[in-house]
């Protein structure tokens, strides 16, 4: 498929001997000064020497998405529906749906990335079907030409103290891995399913179900020894660039994630590019360069991956890009990159990337991220090709009837391009209040509130059973619906990426509110800023008891933060283009709380004002 696989068919057949002679003349040359790249040795341990299983035509020739179920937002209530009959069927009737109108665009190739069984039925004891075994019964029965990637979801116990959980956690990992190989097995199923796939971004260093690679060597042999297909784990190229000998030794092929999307977010990444491309006229012909920009990083960082196997004698393992996509719609961390248009242009240049693959250099196949919206992702969502109506995105449309297109007509001169932000005239009063019902109060206007991830924090007004001394009898009254990670809750403008010029409050000003709870340890207060530059710059303060006047006894405190001490943290925020004017949290890895800690305490909060 790529010329390293054709030099292997020559190179290795003789196995060790062949492969050390090799080691031994590149050395040769380049002790006498004649250059060229070193070959490194098949490694003896690696399923590439040992019995490497071939990628199925099917595999690298169907057109491949990622794919995702869930039309809600609340994917917890999906799966608990399952047991009642009706939503049973209406998932099966859902599935069907998306199959048929993925094969009626020619993609016959979908990625599931885990197999758990349904909930338990209580009339019966029994788990009802998940998702995978559902989607692969319903290609089944109604002979749908389609394949699965299909995968095992394992969870991390990294973060968990109580050793009960981590049983369970590590019991329900192996239960996981089991289905996996049940369906993989099975006698009709295993039809469908050219591939297997363990783990998804457990081992890259962000990872938020972190799994050490020997733990993830383990969990792969487990699997790859019990089924027939090539076998993999699925992780982002920062940890394939730099995999080490456990996991490269385990896997048949390589499933790598590049989102050059997301670098753009990181000016301080070693993998941020020049996206915004300012050397081109402002305009279209920047949006291109931009798109341009963006598709060959996303080649460097495969190439990165490449060249990390080949160094380490692993040329016969294939590369397949598991993931990679681009937002059609900005959910409030993408301005100037997600649209429609700038969708397509990278979908389309993902079409030529990935046909360069089929006679020449490149990788294997290229599943787009992803088919469907899926709103239960929150700020992750909106990378679909449709949208969660089941509406063609403008990326698709030419593939589909205009019948089922989404609202809106684009072409690629719409696509949106890098702008630098203007600040806005400077707010001249000394108070810049955000929440005050005191007598005379001169609250801002045009903002809103937004919990993070939608829903991890309730914020309702409540009446106090004591008014403050000097304020109104109104507070907002914190209720905790904590995630994995936490929880938050910010105020901003209703505009996107609206600001305000508050830089006539830096040198003296401070960030006030007024406090009552007894919440466990540590919270965080936070801003955002725009940058002339465009690149979003945020600070959050970890305080606890005796922090800025804040105190978790129960009693009304005043909390005074001074605005140099965000600039301390990150000198970057520019206070003339504030974003984020107040933002209250408890992520709890700042925190130096475990994951999933759960805390529902609730916070009242009043006053909330910049002040000079």
């Amino acid at each position: 498929m790529t010329s390293n696989r054709i030099k292997n068919q020559w190179l290795y057949p003789m196995g060790a001997l062949r492969a050390a002679l090799v080691v031994a003349c590149v050395a040769l040359l380049t002790a006498c000064g004649g250059g060229g790249e070193v070959v490194v040795a098949v490694p003896a341990t690696a399923v590439s020497t040992t019995n490497l299983r071939v990628l199925p035509a099917d595999y690298l020739s169907r057109k491949a998405v990622s794919y995702g179920a869930f039309r809600t937002a609340d994917r917890n209530a999906e799966i608990a529906g399952l047991v009642d009959p009706v939503k049973s069927a209406q998932m099966n009737a859902n599935i069907k749906q998306d199959l048929d109108l993925l094969v009626a665009g020619n993609f016959r190739l979908i990625r599931l990335f885990d197999s758990y069984d349904g909930p338990i039925d209580p009339l019966t004891g029994v788990a009802v079907e998940g998702i995978a075994t559902r989607v692969l019964r319903i290609i089944a029965d109604n002979n749908i030409d389609m394949k699965v990637q299909l995968g095992a979801y394992v969870n991390s116990v990294k973060y968990v103290l109580n050793p009960v959980v981590v049983a369970s956690i590590l019991a329900e990992n192996q239960r996981e891995l089991d289905r996996l190989v049940a369906l993989a097995k099975h006698p009709v199923y295993k039809n469908i399913v050219p591939v297997v796939s363990v783990g998804n971004e457990t081992m890259v260093v962000w990872s938020t179900v972190p799994i050490p690679p020997a733990d993830m060597a383990v969990y792969i042999k487990y699997v790859r020894d019990r089924v027939t297909q090539p076998t993999t784990t699925d992780d982002d190229f920062q940890f394939w660039r730099e995999a080490p000998r456990v996991i490269t030794d385990q896997v048949d092929f390589v499933a790598t994630h590049l989102y050059p999307e997301i670098f753009t977010k990181f000016p301080e990444s070693l993998f941020y590019y020049d996206w915004k491309q300012e050397g081109e006229t402002a305009g279209p012909a920047r949006a291109v360069a931009m798109m341009k920009a963006a598709m060959a990083k996303t080649r460097s960082s495969y190439q990165e991956v490449r060249d990390r196997l080949d160094r380490n004698g692993l040329t016969a393992v294939p590369v397949v890009i598991t993931e990679v996509g681009w937002n059609a719609v900005d959910l409030g961390q993408l301005r100037f990159r997600a649209h429609p248009a700038n969708q397509k242009m990278f979908f389309d240049a993902l079409a030529t990337f990935r046909a360069e693959g089929r006679v020449g250099p490149g990788p294997g196949n290229i599943f787009y991220f992803e088919a469907f919206d899926e709103p239960w992702k929150g700020g992750d969502d909106k990378w679909g090709l449709f949208n969660v109506n089941r509406e063609a995105r403008f990326v698709v449309q030419n593939l589909y009837s205009p019948a089922i297109w989404e609202a809106g007509t684009f072409t690629e001169a719409d696509a949106v391009f890098f702008t630098p932000p203007v600040p806005k005239v400077a707010f001249a009063a000394n108070k810049y209040t955000l929440f005050s019902d005191a007598p005379g109060a001169v609250v801002a206007t045009g903002l809103r509130v937004d919990a993070f991830d939608g829903n991890s924090v309730s914020a309702p007004e409540v009446t106090m059973v004591a008014p403050l001394s000097g304020d109104g009898t109104r507070a907002i009254e914190l209720t905790p619906v904590p995630k994995d990670y936490g929880w938050g809750l910010l105020y901003s403008s209703a505009t996107p990426y609206g600001t305000e010029n508050l830089k006539a409050f830096e040198a003296t000003g401070t960030l006030n509110f007024l406090i009552k709870t007894t919440y466990t340890g540590k919270i965080e207060i936070g801003i955002s800023t725009d940058t002339s530059v465009g690149d979003v710059q945020e600070t959050y303060l970890q305080i606890g008891s005796g922090d800025f006047g804040y105190q978790n006894d129960g009693n009304w405190r005043l909390v005074s933060i001074p605005l140099q001490s965000f600039l301390a943290v990150n000198p970057k925020l520019d206070l003339s283009l504030v974003l984020t004017r107040f933002a209250i949290a408890d992520r709890y890895s700042f925190t130096g709380k475990p994951l999933n800690s759960n805390i529902t305490t609730k916070i009242q909060i009043d006053g909330i004002q910049w002040s000079r």
